[in-house]
């Protein structure tokens, strides 16, 4: 029986669990029967279509897009494609740019048999699916030859906007010590219903996150892991209203790490959930199969909410967020469930209360290489005091086993981080990660003090979230604002358009194909 430093109840733990699996089978009871204009285009995408019109309209958005318009999508593009390839002998390429080019309407063919259909494109799936797994295979090798870091893994972020720029700053901070690299998404990316195509030298706050994008990162990234002898980990974005797209892209570029989670596009972008909760679903399904660990935005609910009095609902999510995963096929090993060091750090014993949740969060998802976000909130222009708040969030980081630790940077809320001070925080965080590397097997806790009382106080308040949400449902939860204190209409929000009911024709071979498969 695992024994709790902090106290903690385990059946407690598996009644919370239970009631976190009940909400999300409600959720995906929803999520089953639906489609979007963001799954076919990935289907689009996982079939070989690629590349742009004159327009600079992605193909897979042209041809998704002439279903739509003619109230076909529900019997999803598989099966035009499949009919397509079977009748004119073309690639489904080939078929996407004759559709963009005005020369062919594929809804207006003689259709074949479901079986006939599905042999067809069975080719094109296995191509495409073989290139992924592929990638997940050069990964493997990489890190049995040339290894890795250890863990908590030093997460840190570059966001010129020029992705060349951004591989002189990612190299620069492997060579540093970095084993994570985070290209950040140009501010509103999330926000567009299409993926830029091609290299981009122009973002704000940020780089394009575009296929040729990850594919020079990743190069970038190889030829540094080779030249320092640790594998470097290339971490993206696939959260938005083209969460699946860019999970497949990332899948087949050989990413490593990437943002998925709904409920901070629900919340944070104004993206309808009925929408991103199914297209979650999906992009879930290829991070699992393509080994790629994903990161969760629970850290960010405490940016708009007190950190002290709503660490409960950090805690909720990644319980409701763990389970949605599982029903996807991603493994425990693959969750970057998030939370945060955000407490004012004027509150009195605040780091016990910080290192009593991070403790909580490592005993209750064991196997999940946990996502612990650094001091934000409470950065101010004091760099001396921002450093030491970073030191307090790499202490926990390191006591309490995390996994992946993005690091904080003695400028936020300044400016975009120099080089130089990029590298004042790797070397804080590998000073500590070494002088204090086995302080978490060493030091126990006093029983009824204030870390186990915080400990078992944060899982018991979740517990009746969790409770409460589950007679209602995550949908009305969120229009109730339960998380971050941003309330969101379910019939709202951006994207709505885009979701159709799946009609009797309608198949997707993707799932069965990766769910649960490596």
């Amino acid at each position: 029986m695992q024994q709790s430093k902090v106290g903690l109840d385990f059946e407690k733990v598996e009644h919370a669990r239970g009631v976190a699996r009940k909400i999300a089978n409600q959720v995906q009871d929803f999520v089953g029967n639906y489609t979007t204009v963001a799954v076919e285009r990935t289907i689009c995408r996982l079939l070989g279509i690629d590349g742009i019109d004159e327009n600079e309209v992605p193909l897979p958005n042209v041809v998704v897009d002439e279903l739509r318009s003619k109230g076909l999508l529900g019997q999803g593009v598989c099966f035009f494609l499949g009919n397509a390839v079977l009748e004119t002998g073309k690639t489904p390429q080939q078929i996407a740019e004759a559709i963009t080019a005005g020369q062919l309407d594929i809804t207006q063919m003689p259709m074949h048999k479901a079986e006939e259909i599905k042999a067809a494109l069975q080719p094109f799936i296995d191509e495409n699916v073989a290139r992924i797994r592929a990638r997940r295979q050069r990964r493997e090798h990489y890190i049995e030859t040339i290894g890795e870091g250890s863990k908590p893994y030093l997460y840190i972020i570059v966001a010129t906007g020029n992705i060349y720029e951004d591989v002189v700053q990612a190299q620069a901070g492997a060579r540093q010590g970095a084993d994570i690299i985070a290209v950040i998404r140009t501010t509103g990316q999330s926000l567009l219903d299409y993926v830029p195509y091609g290299a981009t030298t122009e973002g704000f706050g940020g780089t394009f996150a575009t296929q040729e994008n990850f594919r020079i990162m990743r190069k970038a990234l190889d030829e540094v892991g080779e030249e320092v002898g640790r594998y470097i980990r290339l971490c993206n974005y696939c959260s938005g209203l083209c969460m699946p797209e860019i999970a497949a892209m990332g899948a087949l570029e050989g990413l490593d790490v990437m943002l998925n989670d709904a409920l901070y596009g629900i919340l944070f972008r104004d993206i309808n959930m009925q929408r991103t909760l199914i297209d979650q679903y999906f992009s879930r399904i290829i991070n699992g199969f393509a080994g790629v660990i994903i990161n969760t935005g629970e850290d960010n609910y405490l940016t708009t909410a007190d950190a002290f009095e709503e660490a409960h609902t950090v805690l909720a999510s990644d319980f409701i967020n763990e389970q949605l995963a599982l029903l996807a096929g991603l493994p425990e090993e693959q969750q970057g469930l998030g939370h945060a060091f955000e407490m004012d750090p004027m509150l009195e014993n605040g780091f016990l209360y910080e290192l009593a949740q991070a403790q909580m969060l490592r005993e209750i998802f064991p196997k999940a290489p946990l996502k612990y976000m650094p001091p934000t909130k409470f950065m101010t222009g004091n760099i001396f005091r921002g450093h030491i708040q970073d030191a307090l969030f790499n202490i926990i980081g390191q006591w309490t086993h995390q996994g992946l630790q993005l690091l904080g940077m003695p400028t936020e809320a300044i400016h975009t981080p120099f080089m130089s001070d990029r590298y004042l925080s790797i070397e804080n965080a590998k000073y500590i990660f070494n002088n204090m590397k086995n302080i978490g097997d060493e030091v126990e806790f006093k029983e009824n003090g204030i870390i186990r009382q915080r400990a078992q106080k944060v899982l018991d308040d979740a517990t009746k979230l969790l409770e409460a949400m589950e007679s209602e449902g995550l949908f009305t939860a969120l229009e109730k604002g339960i998380f971050a204190d941003v309330k969101r209409p379910k019939n709202g929000g951006k994207g709505l358009d885009g979701v159709t009911l799946k009609a009797e024709n309608y198949f997707n071979p993707f799932v069965d194909i990766m769910k649960g498969k490596k």
